[in-house]
């Protein structure tokens, strides 16, 4: 009894799990920006990057110029 009641309630999460799926998607449509356009995209990725790379020099030379 114990077992059918489990077969059950598996049956159930793995029909509900297909059910809120909605249906295919197309790749990038989870990520938080936008992959179609390249140009965007490229001034997106070197901002970030940028950032996160020059904030060490900018830090240090704020260190050099302070008296």
């Amino acid at each position: 009894m114990v077992f059918s009641s489990r077969l059950i309630s598996a049956r159930r999460f793995a029909t509900s799990a297909i059910r809120r799926d909605g249906g295919p998607q197309m790749p990038g449509d989870n990520l938080p920006f936008d992959i179609n356009n390249r140009y965007k995209l490229t001034v997106y990725f070197i901002l970030f990057f940028g950032s996160g790379l020059v904030t060490p020099f900018l830090a240090v030379r704020h260190q050099l110029l302070k008296k």
